[in-house]
């Protein structure tokens, strides 16, 4: 009898064992990541890293910038990492998502280009110039066009004017709204265009050397609205996993890819 309640000890302690184990081995290590455009080289480093870890992190490519918060808000995917805090503020209010800022990866300047002028004093009175059309890219686009001297709005509205808060217009450019994606290719129909840096490249445009004026990045203040972001669901945003996947990004190697790619058309806003 004693051999026997032995046995079924042994036995008792080895199932639990499997079970914990199993239980371990089945513990969720994929994650969904949304991106938006081609050129992701930092973070394709960053998925090999993380597969050493055991971390299956997949890239999930959206071709605009309306995209990837519906689908992280949905449960599509489970981060994303696309956007400045501004726009995903402005989102947020508007769709009433339920998401939120984890981690900062990068700031990137927004550049005016042109095809057929090559400084901001050449432009024409009546000229076309093509802007994002979301609010908050939108209304960078502006700012950089008041800091360049075409325009000048109004002070109250903040980081997110609109046309209608233009104040003075001397050159009496015409601006003209379409989606962040399409404006590269605008280009040779318009004077000029403010692209985001992300296009750009993907466009073969380098967001260091080709724009005709750019609002820079200088010293980075953390409360800056146009630091971009890791976003999650707010349900969901202690994850083990994020937290492994912020740690794999915000490294050296990250940042030297980083470098390397955009010479100074992004710039990392994290400790390494």
């Amino acid at each position: 009898m004693k051999n026997i309640k032995n046995l079924l000890s042994a036995a008792f302690v080895g199932l639990t064992f499997f079970t914990a184990s199993a239980a371990f081995a089945d513990e969720p290590n994929e994650v969904k990541l949304g991106v938006v455009g081609e050129h992701n080289e930092a973070w394709e480093d960053v998925v090999k890293r993380l597969k050493n870890e055991g971390v299956n992190l997949t890239l999930v490519k959206f071709a605009d910038y309306t995209l990837p918060n519906r689908a992280l808000n949905d449960g599509e995917i489970d981060l994303n990492a696309f956007q400045h805090v501004a726009y995903l503020k402005a989102d947020v209010e508007a769709h009433d998502y339920k998401i939120e800022p984890i981690a900062n990866t990068i700031i990137a300047p927004l550049g005016l280009y042109s095809k057929k002028i090559k400084n901001v004093s050449e432009l024409k009175d009546g000229d076309t110039i093509a802007i994002p059309n979301d609010p908050t890219n939108g209304g960078r686009a502006l700012k950089v066009l008041e800091l360049a001297g075409i325009i000048k709005l109004d002070p109250s509205k903040g980081y997110i004017p609109t046309v209608r808060d233009i104040t003075e217009n001397p050159k009496n450019i015409q601006i003209y709204e379409v989606d962040a994606g399409n404006t590269p290719s605008l280009l040779p129909d318009v004077a000029a265009a403010i692209i985001n840096s992300n296009y750009a490249v993907d466009n073969e445009l380098n967001p260091t050397t080709d724009p005709i004026f750019s609002d820079g990045v200088g010293k980075v203040d953390l409360d800056n609205p146009y630091i971009n972001i890791i976003a999650a669901r707010s349900d969901n945003k202690d994850n083990p996993l994020f937290k492994k996947i912020i740690a794999a990004y915000q490294t050296k190697e990250t940042a030297e890819i980083i470098k390397e790619l955009y010479h100074g058309g992004e710039v990392p806003v994290f400790n390494y």
